[in-house]
Protein backbone atom coordinates (compact mmCIF):
# COMPACT_ATOMS: atom_id res chain seq x y z
CA UNK A 1 0.00 0.00 0.00
CA UNK A 2 1.27 3.25 -1.15
CA UNK A 3 2.32 5.24 2.08
CA UNK A 4 2.19 9.83 1.89
CA UNK A 5 4.78 10.97 5.04
CA UNK A 6 3.28 14.30 6.52
CA UNK A 7 5.48 16.35 8.84
CA UNK A 8 4.10 17.44 11.33
CA UNK A 9 5.06 21.22 12.28
CA UNK A 10 2.26 22.02 14.35
CA UNK A 11 -0.06 23.15 11.82
CA UNK A 12 -4.16 23.17 12.74
CA UNK A 13 -3.98 21.94 9.18
CA UNK A 14 -1.59 19.22 9.72
CA UNK A 15 -3.61 16.11 9.95
CA UNK A 16 -6.15 18.18 7.69
CA UNK A 17 -3.73 17.65 5.19
CA UNK A 18 -3.25 13.83 5.80
CA UNK A 19 -6.90 13.41 5.80
CA UNK A 20 -7.03 14.78 2.68
CA UNK A 21 -4.30 12.71 1.44
CA UNK A 22 -6.38 9.67 2.74
CA UNK A 23 -9.94 10.76 1.13
CA UNK A 24 -8.25 10.93 -2.16
CA UNK A 25 -7.21 7.25 -1.92
CA UNK A 26 -3.75 7.25 -0.34
CA UNK A 27 -2.72 6.04 2.44
CA UNK A 28 -1.60 9.02 5.26
CA UNK A 29 0.86 9.11 8.25
CA UNK A 30 1.89 12.12 10.36
CA UNK A 31 5.86 11.65 11.10
CA UNK A 32 7.79 13.59 13.22
CA UNK A 33 10.28 16.84 11.44
CA UNK A 34 12.83 15.04 13.67
CA UNK A 35 12.34 11.76 12.20
CA UNK A 36 16.09 10.16 10.63
CA UNK A 37 15.74 10.00 6.78
CA UNK A 38 16.40 6.64 6.88
CA UNK A 39 12.96 5.74 8.36
CA UNK A 40 11.27 7.80 5.76
CA UNK A 41 12.16 5.21 2.95
CA UNK A 42 8.72 3.65 3.11
CA UNK A 43 6.71 6.79 1.60
CA UNK A 44 6.03 7.27 -2.03
CA UNK A 45 6.19 11.61 -1.00
CA UNK A 46 6.44 14.09 1.75
CA UNK A 47 4.63 17.29 2.75
CA UNK A 48 5.83 19.68 5.23
CA UNK A 49 2.58 20.74 7.18
CA UNK A 50 1.99 24.63 8.18
CA UNK A 51 3.02 25.93 11.72
CA UNK A 52 2.32 28.95 14.08
CA UNK A 53 6.17 29.81 14.15
CA UNK A 54 8.36 31.79 12.37
CA UNK A 55 11.20 30.15 10.48
CA UNK A 56 13.47 32.27 11.77
CA UNK A 57 12.48 32.36 15.34
CA UNK A 58 14.65 30.67 18.21
CA UNK A 59 11.89 28.54 19.41
CA UNK A 60 11.39 27.07 15.99
CA UNK A 61 10.31 23.57 15.86
CA UNK A 62 13.32 21.80 15.22
CA UNK A 63 13.57 19.94 11.69
CA UNK A 64 16.14 17.12 10.65
CA UNK A 65 17.80 19.40 7.35
CA UNK A 66 18.70 15.65 5.73
CA UNK A 67 14.94 15.19 4.85
CA UNK A 68 15.49 17.69 2.57
CA UNK A 69 17.76 14.49 1.16
CA UNK A 70 14.64 12.64 0.73
CA UNK A 71 14.33 10.24 -2.57
CA UNK A 72 11.05 11.32 -3.85
CA UNK A 73 9.12 14.57 -4.44
CA UNK A 74 8.22 17.08 -1.32
CA UNK A 75 5.56 19.67 -1.02
CA UNK A 76 5.90 22.08 1.62
CA UNK A 77 3.02 24.05 2.48
CA UNK A 78 3.37 27.32 4.36
CA UNK A 79 5.41 27.02 7.16
CA UNK A 80 6.41 24.29 5.39
CA UNK A 81 7.07 25.87 1.86
CA UNK A 82 8.96 29.06 4.03
CA UNK A 83 11.49 26.20 5.88
CA UNK A 84 12.05 24.63 2.37
CA UNK A 85 13.26 28.09 0.59
CA UNK A 86 14.55 29.61 4.50
CA UNK A 87 16.68 26.17 4.46
CA UNK A 88 18.24 25.83 1.17
CA UNK A 89 19.30 29.01 0.95
CA UNK A 90 16.16 31.50 0.17
CA UNK A 91 15.18 34.35 2.96
CA UNK A 92 11.99 34.26 4.95
CA UNK A 93 10.71 37.68 6.31
CA UNK A 94 7.12 39.51 7.88
CA UNK A 95 5.02 39.93 4.94
CA UNK A 96 4.08 43.72 4.98
CA UNK A 97 0.41 42.65 4.45
CA UNK A 98 -0.57 39.69 6.51
CA UNK A 99 -3.18 37.26 4.36
CA UNK A 100 -6.05 35.45 6.38
CA UNK A 101 -9.00 34.23 4.01
CA UNK A 102 -9.39 33.69 0.26
CA UNK A 103 -6.91 34.90 -2.37
CA UNK A 104 -6.85 34.94 -5.91
CA UNK A 105 -3.23 32.71 -6.94
CA UNK A 106 -2.09 33.97 -10.78
CA UNK A 107 -0.17 31.28 -12.20
CA UNK A 108 3.10 32.48 -13.51
CA UNK A 109 5.35 29.40 -14.70
CA UNK A 110 4.37 26.25 -15.75
CA UNK A 111 4.46 23.52 -13.24
CA UNK A 112 2.92 19.72 -13.31
CA UNK A 113 1.02 20.42 -9.87
CA UNK A 114 -0.78 23.47 -11.94
CA UNK A 115 -2.02 20.68 -14.56
CA UNK A 116 -5.66 21.26 -15.52
CA UNK A 117 -5.99 23.84 -13.22
CA UNK A 118 -6.64 27.84 -14.79
CA UNK A 119 -4.40 30.13 -15.22
CA UNK A 120 -5.81 31.97 -11.58
CA UNK A 121 -7.39 29.80 -9.10
CA UNK A 122 -9.48 31.11 -5.58
CA UNK A 123 -6.83 29.79 -2.81
CA UNK A 124 -7.01 29.59 1.15
CA UNK A 125 -4.66 31.95 2.96
CA UNK A 126 -3.28 31.79 6.74
CA UNK A 127 -0.06 33.29 7.09
CA UNK A 128 1.96 36.37 8.60
CA UNK A 129 5.52 35.72 6.85
CA UNK A 130 6.46 35.47 3.55
CA UNK A 131 9.23 34.50 1.18
CA UNK A 132 11.67 37.41 -0.21
CA UNK A 133 14.11 35.32 -1.78
CA UNK A 134 13.78 32.19 -3.49
CA UNK A 135 16.78 29.48 -2.95
CA UNK A 136 19.27 28.62 -6.50
CA UNK A 137 17.82 26.42 -8.70
CA UNK A 138 14.04 27.25 -7.87
CA UNK A 139 11.51 29.30 -10.13
CA UNK A 140 8.56 31.26 -8.81
CA UNK A 141 5.44 29.38 -10.27
CA UNK A 142 2.38 31.84 -8.76
CA UNK A 143 1.92 35.00 -7.02
CA UNK A 144 -0.75 36.96 -5.53
CA UNK A 145 -0.98 40.63 -5.56
CA UNK A 146 0.08 40.69 -1.72
CA UNK A 147 2.33 37.54 -1.66
CA UNK A 148 4.93 37.46 -4.75
CA UNK A 149 5.77 34.34 -3.99
CA UNK A 150 2.68 32.00 -3.42
CA UNK A 151 4.11 28.85 -5.05
CA UNK A 152 7.63 27.87 -6.19
CA UNK A 153 9.45 24.42 -7.49
CA UNK A 154 12.61 22.68 -8.36
CA UNK A 155 11.53 19.97 -10.43
CA UNK A 156 15.00 18.18 -10.59
CA UNK A 157 14.72 18.13 -7.06
CA UNK A 158 10.81 17.47 -7.38
CA UNK A 159 10.70 19.88 -4.30
CA UNK A 160 7.66 22.38 -4.38
CA UNK A 161 6.31 25.01 -2.11
CA UNK A 162 3.02 26.83 -1.78
CA UNK A 163 2.26 29.21 0.51
CA UNK A 164 -1.39 28.66 0.60
CA UNK A 165 -3.49 26.28 1.77
CA UNK A 166 -4.80 23.47 -0.91
CA UNK A 167 -5.75 21.64 1.63
CA UNK A 168 -9.19 23.27 2.86
CA UNK A 169 -12.34 23.24 1.04
CA UNK A 170 -11.87 27.02 0.34
CA UNK A 171 -9.46 26.65 -2.58
CA UNK A 172 -11.37 25.52 -4.77
CA UNK A 173 -9.18 23.71 -6.97
CA UNK A 174 -6.86 22.78 -3.95
CA UNK A 175 -7.49 19.03 -4.41
CA UNK A 176 -6.90 18.88 -7.80
CA UNK A 177 -3.15 20.37 -7.01
CA UNK A 178 -2.81 17.86 -3.94
CA UNK A 179 -3.84 14.83 -6.67
CA UNK A 180 -1.31 16.64 -9.28
CA UNK A 181 1.78 16.03 -6.47
CA UNK A 182 0.48 12.27 -5.43
CA UNK A 183 0.82 11.71 -9.26
CA UNK A 184 4.04 12.77 -9.30
CA UNK A 185 4.82 10.67 -6.50
CA UNK A 186 3.45 7.52 -8.09
CA UNK A 187 0.49 6.39 -5.83
CA UNK A 188 -2.03 4.56 -6.29
CA UNK A 189 -5.41 5.53 -4.92
CA UNK A 190 -6.73 2.35 -3.16
CA UNK A 191 -7.46 3.67 0.36
CA UNK A 192 -10.95 4.58 1.86
CA UNK A 193 -13.12 4.52 4.87
CA UNK A 194 -14.21 1.34 4.37
CA UNK A 195 -10.84 -0.16 5.17
CA UNK A 196 -10.62 2.26 7.93
CA UNK A 197 -13.27 0.47 9.67
CA UNK A 198 -12.32 -3.10 9.42
CA UNK A 199 -9.17 -2.30 10.41
CA UNK A 200 -9.96 0.00 13.24
CA UNK A 201 -12.62 -2.85 14.73
CA UNK A 202 -9.96 -5.33 14.14
CA UNK A 203 -7.56 -3.59 16.05
CA UNK A 204 -10.14 -2.47 18.99
CA UNK A 205 -10.73 -6.14 19.55
CA UNK A 206 -7.20 -7.68 19.27
CA UNK A 207 -6.10 -3.92 21.59
CA UNK A 208 -8.75 -4.21 24.47
CA UNK A 209 -9.59 -8.07 24.68
CA UNK A 210 -11.18 -8.68 27.89
CA UNK A 211 -12.05 -5.40 28.54
CA UNK A 212 -15.22 -3.16 28.63
CA UNK A 213 -15.78 0.43 27.82
CA UNK A 214 -18.01 3.50 29.49
CA UNK A 215 -18.50 6.08 26.71
CA UNK A 216 -19.94 9.01 27.25
CA UNK A 217 -22.95 9.44 24.74
CA UNK A 218 -23.70 13.29 24.67
CA UNK A 219 -26.03 12.30 21.45
CA UNK A 220 -23.91 14.22 18.91
CA UNK A 221 -22.86 12.95 16.24
CA UNK A 222 -19.09 11.93 17.61
CA UNK A 223 -20.11 10.37 20.58
CA UNK A 224 -23.18 8.35 18.60
CA UNK A 225 -20.50 7.13 16.02
CA UNK A 226 -18.01 6.40 18.81
CA UNK A 227 -20.91 4.13 20.72
CA UNK A 228 -22.24 2.44 17.73
CA UNK A 229 -18.49 1.27 16.39
CA UNK A 230 -17.50 0.35 19.97
CA UNK A 231 -20.58 -1.68 20.11
CA UNK A 232 -19.99 -3.32 16.53
CA UNK A 233 -16.29 -4.05 17.36
CA UNK A 234 -16.87 -5.30 20.99
CA UNK A 235 -20.35 -6.10 21.73
CA UNK A 236 -23.09 -4.58 23.66
CA UNK A 237 -22.45 -6.70 26.65
CA UNK A 238 -19.00 -4.58 27.00
CA UNK A 239 -19.77 -1.30 26.62
CA UNK A 240 -21.77 1.22 28.65
CA UNK A 241 -23.22 4.28 27.13
CA UNK A 242 -23.60 6.98 29.68
CA UNK A 243 -25.52 10.34 29.03
CA UNK A 244 -24.93 12.56 31.15
CA UNK A 245 -27.91 15.44 31.48
CA UNK A 246 -25.25 18.50 32.56
CA UNK A 247 -27.97 21.28 32.44
CA UNK A 248 -25.89 22.86 29.68
CA UNK A 249 -28.15 21.08 26.44
CA UNK A 250 -30.44 22.38 24.43
CA UNK A 251 -33.86 22.48 25.19
CA UNK A 252 -35.20 18.71 25.58
CA UNK A 253 -31.85 17.16 24.50
CA UNK A 254 -31.33 14.22 26.86
CA UNK A 255 -34.86 12.63 26.10
CA UNK A 256 -34.47 13.21 22.31
CA UNK A 257 -30.72 11.41 22.80
CA UNK A 258 -32.33 8.43 24.70
CA UNK A 259 -35.33 7.90 22.62
CA UNK A 260 -33.58 7.73 19.48
CA UNK A 261 -30.88 5.68 20.26
CA UNK A 262 -33.37 3.47 21.81
CA UNK A 263 -35.12 3.27 18.48
CA UNK A 264 -31.59 2.53 16.68
CA UNK A 265 -31.35 -0.56 19.02
CA UNK A 266 -28.80 0.44 21.74
CA UNK A 267 -30.28 -1.09 24.73
CA UNK A 268 -26.76 -0.44 26.65
CA UNK A 269 -27.77 3.40 26.65
CA UNK A 270 -28.46 5.21 30.33
CA UNK A 271 -29.04 8.62 31.33
CA UNK A 272 -27.97 10.45 34.16
CA UNK A 273 -29.11 14.07 35.55
CA UNK A 274 -26.88 15.76 36.72
CA UNK A 275 -28.14 19.54 35.67
CA UNK A 276 -27.31 20.91 39.42
CA UNK A 277 -23.81 19.69 40.07
CA UNK A 278 -22.43 21.39 36.82
CA UNK A 279 -24.34 24.51 37.15
CA UNK A 280 -23.40 24.54 41.23
CA UNK A 281 -19.71 24.29 39.92
CA UNK A 282 -19.73 26.50 37.02
CA UNK A 283 -21.10 29.21 39.62
CA UNK A 284 -19.18 32.42 39.80
CA UNK A 285 -16.86 31.42 36.85
CA UNK A 286 -16.49 33.63 33.66
CA UNK A 287 -13.56 32.72 31.99
CA UNK A 288 -13.98 30.28 28.93
CA UNK A 289 -10.60 27.68 29.93
CA UNK A 290 -11.91 27.25 33.87
CA UNK A 291 -15.26 26.64 32.38
CA UNK A 292 -14.17 23.93 29.99
CA UNK A 293 -11.97 22.12 32.88
CA UNK A 294 -14.67 22.60 35.17
CA UNK A 295 -17.45 20.84 32.88
CA UNK A 296 -14.67 18.09 32.26
CA UNK A 297 -13.67 17.41 35.39
CA UNK A 298 -17.27 17.09 36.52
CA UNK A 299 -18.37 14.87 33.38
CA UNK A 300 -15.63 12.71 34.98
CA UNK A 301 -17.06 13.07 38.75
CA UNK A 302 -20.17 12.05 37.41
CA UNK A 303 -19.50 9.49 35.29
CA UNK A 304 -17.37 7.77 38.27
CA UNK A 305 -20.40 8.13 40.27
CA UNK A 306 -23.07 7.08 38.17
CA UNK A 307 -20.94 3.76 37.86
CA UNK A 308 -20.29 3.67 42.13
CA UNK A 309 -16.65 3.97 41.73
CA UNK A 310 -14.37 5.91 43.76
CA UNK A 311 -11.98 5.82 40.67
CA UNK A 312 -10.69 4.13 37.78
CA UNK A 313 -8.31 2.00 39.05
CA UNK A 314 -10.41 -1.14 37.76
CA UNK A 315 -7.88 -2.54 35.20
CA UNK A 316 -10.61 -4.39 33.24
CA UNK A 317 -12.89 -1.02 32.32
CA UNK A 318 -11.67 1.94 30.10
CA UNK A 319 -13.29 5.40 29.08
CA UNK A 320 -14.65 5.88 25.65
CA UNK A 321 -14.71 8.94 24.17
CA UNK A 322 -15.77 10.15 20.84
CA UNK A 323 -12.75 13.02 20.20
CA UNK A 324 -12.05 13.56 16.87
CA UNK A 325 -9.07 14.88 15.00
CA UNK A 326 -10.02 19.01 15.19
CA UNK A 327 -10.48 18.27 19.02
CA UNK A 328 -7.04 17.44 19.39
CA UNK A 329 -5.26 19.86 17.49
CA UNK A 330 -7.17 22.68 18.75
CA UNK A 331 -5.89 21.47 22.38
CA UNK A 332 -2.81 21.52 21.34
CA UNK A 333 -2.56 17.86 21.33
CA UNK A 334 0.19 17.45 18.49
CA UNK A 335 4.20 17.79 19.33
CA UNK A 336 4.34 21.31 17.63
CA UNK A 337 0.64 22.53 17.53
CA UNK A 338 -0.30 25.62 19.34
CA UNK A 339 -2.58 25.88 22.00
CA UNK A 340 -6.41 27.39 20.13
CA UNK A 341 -8.59 25.85 23.39
CA UNK A 342 -8.59 23.08 25.75
CA UNK A 343 -11.16 20.69 24.64
CA UNK A 344 -13.28 19.01 27.59
CA UNK A 345 -11.60 15.51 26.69
CA UNK A 346 -8.01 17.13 26.89
CA UNK A 347 -8.61 18.41 30.60
CA UNK A 348 -5.59 17.43 32.75
CA UNK A 349 -7.66 14.33 34.64
CA UNK A 350 -8.27 12.47 31.65
CA UNK A 351 -4.88 13.94 29.88
CA UNK A 352 -3.34 11.84 32.95
CA UNK A 353 -5.25 8.24 32.46
CA UNK A 354 -4.86 8.91 28.62
CA UNK A 355 -1.17 8.48 29.51
CA UNK A 356 -1.84 5.38 31.39
CA UNK A 357 -3.49 3.64 28.68
CA UNK A 358 -7.35 4.53 30.21
CA UNK A 359 -8.56 5.67 27.43
CA UNK A 360 -10.04 4.85 23.95
CA UNK A 361 -10.50 7.43 21.16
CA UNK A 362 -11.88 5.01 18.08
CA UNK A 363 -12.57 8.32 16.08
CA UNK A 364 -9.49 10.41 16.84
CA UNK A 365 -7.89 9.84 13.37
CA UNK A 366 -11.05 11.00 11.52
CA UNK A 367 -12.56 14.84 10.85
CA UNK A 368 -16.69 14.95 10.65
CA UNK A 369 -16.88 14.36 7.26
CA UNK A 370 -15.00 10.98 7.77
CA UNK A 371 -16.92 10.41 10.87
CA UNK A 372 -20.68 10.71 9.19
CA UNK A 373 -19.49 8.55 6.46
CA UNK A 374 -18.32 6.12 9.09
CA UNK A 375 -21.85 6.26 11.09
CA UNK A 376 -23.97 5.55 7.84
CA UNK A 377 -21.49 2.51 6.46
CA UNK A 378 -22.32 1.12 10.76
CA UNK A 379 -26.16 1.32 9.65
CA UNK A 380 -26.95 4.44 12.21
CA UNK A 381 -30.03 6.29 11.40
CA UNK A 382 -29.49 9.42 8.89
CA UNK A 383 -30.96 12.23 11.26
CA UNK A 384 -28.46 11.06 14.21
CA UNK A 385 -25.88 10.94 11.65
CA UNK A 386 -26.76 14.39 10.35
CA UNK A 387 -27.25 16.26 12.88
CA UNK A 388 -25.77 19.74 13.23
CA UNK A 389 -22.35 19.26 15.42
CA UNK A 390 -23.25 19.86 19.20
CA UNK A 391 -20.02 20.32 21.50
CA UNK A 392 -19.47 18.59 24.41
CA UNK A 393 -19.44 21.06 27.00
CA UNK A 394 -22.68 22.18 25.50
CA UNK A 395 -24.55 25.68 25.88
CA UNK A 396 -21.59 26.09 28.10
CA UNK A 397 -19.20 27.70 25.54
CA UNK A 398 -22.08 29.38 23.98
CA UNK A 399 -22.84 31.06 27.32
CA UNK A 400 -20.38 34.24 27.34
CA UNK A 401 -19.85 35.19 30.77
CA UNK A 402 -17.99 38.13 32.52
CA UNK A 403 -16.93 39.36 35.71
CA UNK A 404 -16.65 42.67 35.65
CA UNK A 405 -19.81 45.43 33.79
CA UNK A 406 -19.60 48.66 32.63
CA UNK A 407 -18.43 50.31 29.07
CA UNK A 408 -14.72 50.24 27.34
CA UNK A 409 -13.48 53.36 25.12
CA UNK A 410 -12.07 52.02 22.37
CA UNK A 411 -13.00 55.07 19.93
CA UNK A 412 -9.39 55.16 19.18
CA UNK A 413 -9.54 51.80 17.42
CA UNK A 414 -13.09 52.28 16.45
CA UNK A 415 -12.27 55.69 14.56
CA UNK A 416 -9.41 54.04 12.43
CA UNK A 417 -11.92 51.13 11.43
CA UNK A 418 -14.90 53.54 10.40
CA UNK A 419 -12.42 55.52 8.51
CA UNK A 420 -11.37 52.13 6.58
CA UNK A 421 -15.41 51.54 6.11
CA UNK A 422 -16.23 54.99 5.06
CA UNK A 423 -16.03 53.39 1.07
CA UNK A 424 -18.68 50.73 2.48
CA UNK A 425 -20.96 53.29 4.37
CA UNK A 426 -20.96 51.33 6.95
CA UNK A 427 -20.46 51.93 10.58
CA UNK A 428 -18.16 49.94 13.21
CA UNK A 429 -18.26 48.99 16.65
CA UNK A 430 -15.90 47.09 18.67
CA UNK A 431 -18.18 45.18 21.57
CA UNK A 432 -16.77 44.84 25.03
CA UNK A 433 -16.26 41.08 25.14
CA UNK A 434 -13.25 38.83 23.30
CA UNK A 435 -13.69 35.57 21.38
CA UNK A 436 -11.55 32.92 20.44
CA UNK A 437 -10.12 32.59 17.28
CA UNK A 438 -7.23 31.51 14.53
CA UNK A 439 -4.53 33.62 12.74
CA UNK A 440 -1.19 32.15 11.01
CA UNK A 441 -1.89 28.66 12.86
CA UNK A 442 -2.32 30.05 16.44
CA UNK A 443 -4.86 31.06 19.12
CA UNK A 444 -5.91 34.38 19.11
CA UNK A 445 -8.27 35.97 21.61
CA UNK A 446 -9.58 39.32 20.65
CA UNK A 447 -12.80 41.74 19.73
CA UNK A 448 -15.76 41.52 17.41
CA UNK A 449 -16.51 44.02 15.26
CA UNK A 450 -20.23 45.29 15.16
CA UNK A 451 -21.17 45.99 11.64
CA UNK A 452 -24.27 48.29 11.50
CA UNK A 453 -26.12 49.69 7.61
CA UNK A 454 -26.58 47.91 4.59
CA UNK A 455 -24.84 45.32 3.23
CA UNK A 456 -25.13 42.39 1.15
CA UNK A 457 -23.36 39.00 1.88
CA UNK A 458 -20.78 39.51 -0.74
CA UNK A 459 -19.51 43.10 0.37
CA UNK A 460 -19.80 41.51 4.58
CA UNK A 461 -17.25 39.03 3.74
CA UNK A 462 -15.20 41.87 1.96
CA UNK A 463 -15.44 43.49 5.11
CA UNK A 464 -15.06 40.59 7.37
CA UNK A 465 -11.80 39.46 5.79
CA UNK A 466 -10.19 42.92 5.60
CA UNK A 467 -11.21 44.15 8.70
CA UNK A 468 -9.43 41.07 10.70
CA UNK A 469 -6.58 40.97 7.93
CA UNK A 470 -6.00 45.19 8.96
CA UNK A 471 -7.24 45.66 12.79
CA UNK A 472 -4.99 43.61 15.42
CA UNK A 473 -8.12 43.99 17.85
CA UNK A 474 -10.21 42.23 15.88
CA UNK A 475 -11.06 38.99 15.13
CA UNK A 476 -14.46 38.66 14.42
CA UNK A 477 -16.91 40.55 12.78
CA UNK A 478 -20.67 40.34 13.21
CA UNK A 479 -23.66 41.85 11.45
CA UNK A 480 -26.37 44.12 12.87
CA UNK A 481 -29.03 41.72 11.60
CA UNK A 482 -31.59 42.80 14.45
CA UNK A 483 -31.51 46.55 13.12
CA UNK A 484 -31.01 48.48 16.27
CA UNK A 485 -29.40 51.44 17.06
CA UNK A 486 -26.27 50.55 18.66
CA UNK A 487 -24.56 54.39 17.89
CA UNK A 488 -24.95 54.85 21.79
CA UNK A 489 -23.19 53.66 24.47
CA UNK A 490 -22.60 49.80 24.77
CA UNK A 491 -22.43 47.90 28.21
CA UNK A 492 -21.04 44.91 29.79
CA UNK A 493 -22.64 43.41 32.59
CA UNK A 494 -21.24 41.20 35.24
CA UNK A 495 -22.96 37.50 34.98
CA UNK A 496 -22.06 33.70 35.24
CA UNK A 497 -23.48 30.98 34.26
CA UNK A 498 -27.17 30.18 35.30
CA UNK A 499 -30.26 28.83 34.65
CA UNK A 500 -31.94 32.11 33.59
CA UNK A 501 -29.53 32.77 30.90
CA UNK A 502 -29.42 29.39 29.57
CA UNK A 503 -33.04 28.91 29.15
CA UNK A 504 -33.42 32.16 27.26
CA UNK A 505 -30.14 30.64 25.08
CA UNK A 506 -32.21 26.98 24.70
CA UNK A 507 -35.41 29.44 23.85
CA UNK A 508 -33.66 31.31 20.87
CA UNK A 509 -31.97 28.21 20.09
CA UNK A 510 -34.65 26.45 20.07
CA UNK A 511 -36.71 28.80 17.65
CA UNK A 512 -33.57 28.85 15.48
CA UNK A 513 -33.82 24.69 14.73
CA UNK A 514 -37.23 24.76 13.87
CA UNK A 515 -37.49 27.69 11.67
CA UNK A 516 -34.54 25.65 9.33
CA UNK A 517 -36.41 22.16 9.71
CA UNK A 518 -39.40 24.11 8.55
CA UNK A 519 -37.79 26.03 5.54
CA UNK A 520 -35.73 23.24 4.70
CA UNK A 521 -32.84 24.67 5.58
CA UNK A 522 -31.70 22.61 8.26
CA UNK A 523 -29.45 20.38 5.89
CA UNK A 524 -27.79 23.21 4.08
CA UNK A 525 -26.19 24.53 6.93
CA UNK A 526 -23.88 22.60 8.47
CA UNK A 527 -23.73 24.16 12.21
CA UNK A 528 -25.68 27.20 13.76
CA UNK A 529 -24.25 27.90 16.85
CA UNK A 530 -26.29 30.49 19.05
CA UNK A 531 -24.39 32.15 21.80
CA UNK A 532 -25.57 34.50 24.56
CA UNK A 533 -23.53 38.04 24.84
CA UNK A 534 -23.77 40.06 28.22
CA UNK A 535 -23.50 42.52 26.16
CA UNK A 536 -26.47 45.32 25.93
CA UNK A 537 -27.66 49.01 25.52
CA UNK A 538 -28.58 48.63 29.28
CA UNK A 539 -26.62 47.15 32.35
CA UNK A 540 -28.23 43.90 32.34
CA UNK A 541 -29.47 43.74 28.58
CA UNK A 542 -28.18 40.82 26.83
CA UNK A 543 -27.83 40.04 22.89
CA UNK A 544 -27.72 36.73 20.54
CA UNK A 545 -25.37 35.37 18.24
CA UNK A 546 -26.50 33.42 15.31
CA UNK A 547 -23.57 31.13 13.66
CA UNK A 548 -24.55 29.44 10.42
CA UNK A 549 -21.52 27.82 8.38
CA UNK A 550 -21.02 25.43 6.24
CA UNK A 551 -17.72 23.01 6.48
CA UNK A 552 -17.16 19.46 6.11
CA UNK A 553 -14.32 18.91 8.69
CA UNK A 554 -14.67 21.51 10.95
CA UNK A 555 -11.21 22.68 10.53
CA UNK A 556 -12.14 25.86 7.87
CA UNK A 557 -15.55 27.31 7.81
CA UNK A 558 -17.38 29.62 5.54
CA UNK A 559 -20.38 31.56 7.24
CA UNK A 560 -23.82 30.23 5.51
CA UNK A 561 -25.97 33.20 4.01
CA UNK A 562 -29.20 32.70 4.93
CA UNK A 563 -31.93 34.94 2.95
CA UNK A 564 -32.47 37.77 3.71
CA UNK A 565 -35.98 38.20 4.18
CA UNK A 566 -36.10 34.52 5.58
CA UNK A 567 -33.46 36.05 8.37
CA UNK A 568 -36.16 38.55 9.14
CA UNK A 569 -38.54 36.40 9.75
CA UNK A 570 -36.34 33.95 12.21
CA UNK A 571 -34.97 36.88 14.27
CA UNK A 572 -39.08 38.12 14.81
CA UNK A 573 -39.74 34.83 16.17
CA UNK A 574 -36.71 34.21 18.19
CA UNK A 575 -37.66 37.82 19.63
CA UNK A 576 -40.94 36.77 20.78
CA UNK A 577 -39.52 33.44 22.66
CA UNK A 578 -36.31 35.45 24.47
CA UNK A 579 -35.95 38.87 25.53
CA UNK A 580 -32.93 40.11 23.62
CA UNK A 581 -31.67 44.08 23.05
CA UNK A 582 -29.71 42.93 20.04
CA UNK A 583 -29.64 40.18 17.10
CA UNK A 584 -25.93 39.54 15.44
CA UNK A 585 -25.16 37.61 12.46
CA UNK A 586 -21.30 36.38 12.78
CA UNK A 587 -20.06 36.32 8.99
CA UNK A 588 -16.83 35.52 10.05
CA UNK A 589 -14.98 32.76 8.43
CA UNK A 590 -12.29 30.15 9.76
CA UNK A 591 -9.72 31.60 9.53
CA UNK A 592 -9.84 34.04 11.25
CA UNK A 593 -12.61 32.90 13.64
CA UNK A 594 -13.39 29.75 15.23
CA UNK A 595 -16.58 28.36 14.97
CA UNK A 596 -17.60 28.65 18.42
CA UNK A 597 -17.11 31.79 20.36
CA UNK A 598 -15.22 30.05 23.52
Amino acid sequence: MDKIGVLDFGGQYAHLIANRVRRMGVYSEIVSPTAELSTLSSYKGLIFSGGPSSVYAENSPSFNKDILNFNGPILGICYGHQLICQTLGGQVKPGEVKEYGIARVAKSFESPLYEGLGDSEVMWMSHGDSVAEIPAGFEITAATPDCPVASVQNLEKKIFGLQFHPEVTHSENGLKLMKNFLKQCGCSFEWDIKAFMQQSIDNIRHENAGKKVFLLVSGGVDSNVAFALLNKALGDENVYGLHVDNGLMRKDESAWVKEELKQAGFSNFHVVDAGDTFLKNLAGVSEPQAKRVIIGDTFLDVKCEAVEESDLVDDSWLLGQGTIYPDTIESGGTENSHLIKTHHNRVDRIQELINQGKVIEPLAELYKDEVRELGELLGLPHKLVWRHPFPGPGLGVRLLCSDSEGSEDYSEAEARINTFLEKYKVTGRILPVKSVGVQGDARTYAHPCLISGKADWETLEEISTSLTNRFPEVNRVIYNAGGDDWSGEILLHKCDTNKERLDRLREADQVVTDYLFDKGLYEDIWQMPVALLPVGRTLNGESLVLRPINSTEAMTASFSRIPQNQLSEMISEIRKKAELEGVFYDVTNKPPGTIEWE
